[in-house]
């Protein structure tokens, strides 16, 4: 399995839990009760919006990157 980057965006809802959405990746909404879980729904959304770009034979958006050898992210640590 290859990997691929997509940029996300995670806000704080008022009601609670947390809302993402992609810059480049249109259609992607997640949403979840902590940060973790919901980029773990996004990956999934991601998923499955990239094999449908696939099965239809559409080009993917250009904001969608490979890794290079090396990557800088930032990681959610629960306190």
């Amino acid at each position: 399995m290859s990997e691929i980057f997509v940029k996300l965006h995670i806000e704080t809802l008022e009601q609670g839990g947390y809302l993402a959405t992609s810059p480049v990746l249109p259609g992607l909404i997640a949403q979840g009760r902590t940060i973790a879980e919901t980029i773990e729904i996004a990956q999934d959304v991601a998923r499955k919006l990239i094999e449908s770009f696939e099965e239809h034979g559409d080009p993917l958006p250009p904001g969608i990157t490979k890794p290079e050898k090396e990557i800088d992210i930032e990681i959610a640590v629960g306190m």
